[in-house]
């Protein structure tokens, strides 16, 4: 089984699509992804994440309740979800309860609940929400690193939004914001399960073809404000929260990723085993777990990280995690840490393809990010020939990483 892209028309446009077959279980699963409509597209902080929201408030004409009601009775599971470059329309079911998730999705397409009291209901519970974070020193941490270091891009702000900007957001936004995003041009959709390519189809034609042609829209790309410098934050906590990141110079074009899969996975994504937990928790115990990544997105790419630590170790810590990055930049990864990665990395395989949903969200990954279906898959033989030479020349020439800024939010003395 293997997911396939294919092509529909729908108002004299090219749409594509992923579908897979999968006759295992009586589930259908439908996902529409709508690229370039998601928080990098607010022209108010948090205004994508709202119009999310609302759009799991019902129809205008059912409401909240009644919607969900008829929903859980058919065993009809619909949410909306929004990323910083995407937001996605998301209908799962058993095959014979599918038609009527459909049903019940063209109706809120037709006729979202974009009434005021829904608008001021959802407004209120995210308000909630970002109140709640305050206390989360985690999330405290995070958001004040990423404004220092996405200083006047979106980036800057979390995806929920902040309680200015979400006061200063109405319902004629949302409204304004779902017709410009939530349009064919822009739309990605990803069907599989117990049905077959004809049916996928009819199914998609009904959907799409409610919605407006739109336009596709730009994606812009975001590079990292350099600090390298700390910000601390004091609040009555036993704990120091600290946060960091730093440029990387990779993009989604380059032939590397692969190789940069395998060296953040030895340096910190790995958990036990990695250069970073090895140094910080089980030679000094300065952490309970201590975790790092490089990210490459189509708007943006970043190397970052956190850890937890006792605040009179914040300061070792710190300069423990300085040292072990530069070390690794210098010095590279060693044979035994490259197996090791390798296997983890190929032996976990199955593991990741073994549902529906795992295998449509893959393929879709790729055909969103650029890459062909089944590009994955070449990713892992490249991995499996990689050399400790190689690794390491792609490891000493990413510098830019020992450029990192902090976000720490600890007890004052």
């Amino acid at each position: 089984m293997s997911s396939s892209l294919y092509k529909l028309e729908v108002k004299n446009r090219e749409i594509p699509f992923i579908f897979e077959e999968s006759n295992t279980l009586p589930i259908v699963s439908l996902k529409i992804i709508f690229r370039n409509s998601g928080a990098n597209f607010d022209n108010k902080s948090g205004l994508a994440n709202l119009s999310a929201s609302l759009l799991q408030e019902g129809t205008l004409e059912l409401g909240s309740e009644e919607f969900s009601l008829l929903l859980e009775e058919s065993a009809i599971n619909f949410s909306v979800g929004v990323g910083r470059e995407t937001l996605v329309l998301n209908l799962d079911s058993i095959t014979e309860s599918f038609d009527r998730g459909v049903e019940l999705l063209i109706k809120l397409l037709n006729s979202p609940n974009f009434s005021e009291e829904a608008f001021n209901r959802v407004q209120k519970r995210i308000y909630g929400q970002i109140l709640q974070k305050k206390s989360n020193f985690d999330f405290v941490a995070k958001s004040e690193l990423d404004r220092e270091v996405w200083k006047g891009t979106p980036l800057e702000f979390p995806k929920v939004g902040t309680e200015e900007s979400l006061e200063k957001i109405k319902l004629e936004d949302v409204k304004n914001f779902v017709s410009k995003h939530l349009v064919i041009s822009k739309a990605i959709p990803v069907i599989g399960g117990d049905l077959n390519i004809s049916q996928a189809e009819e199914i998609l034609k009904k959907i799409l073809s409610k919605l407006p042609e739109g336009e596709t829209g730009n994606l812009e790309k975001y590079s990292l404000f350099e600090k390298r410098e700390s910000k601390t934050m004091f609040k009555d906590t036993k704990q120091a929260y600290i946060y960091f990141s730093a440029p990387l110079n990779l993009d989604l074009s380059s032939e590397d990723i692969y190789k940069s899969k395998v060296a953040f996975f030895i340096l910190g994504s790995s958990g036990f085993g990695s250069r970073l937990m090895e140094e910080v928790r089980v030679k000094r115990g300065l952490a309970y777990s201590v975790y790092a990544y490089g990210k490459v997105e189509k708007s943006y790419s970043i190397f970052g990280g956190h850890l937890q630590t006792k605040n009179e170790n914040l300061q070792e810590a710190k300069t423990v995690v300085k040292s072990v990055i530069a070390d690794f930049i210098s010095n590279g990864a060693n044979s035994e840490e490259l197996e090791s990665a390798k296997k983890f990395i190929l032996g976990s395989e199955p593991l990741t393809n073994e549902t529906l949903s795992q295998r449509v969200g893959r393929s879709s990954n790729e055909f969103y990010k650029g890459f062909e279906i089944g590009h994955s898959k070449k990713e892992l033989k490249k991995i499996e020939k990689l050399s400790l030479e190689e690794l390491n020349s792609f490891i000493s020439k990413h510098k830019e990483i020992l450029n990192l800024t902090f976000s720490i939010v600890t007890k004052e003395n």
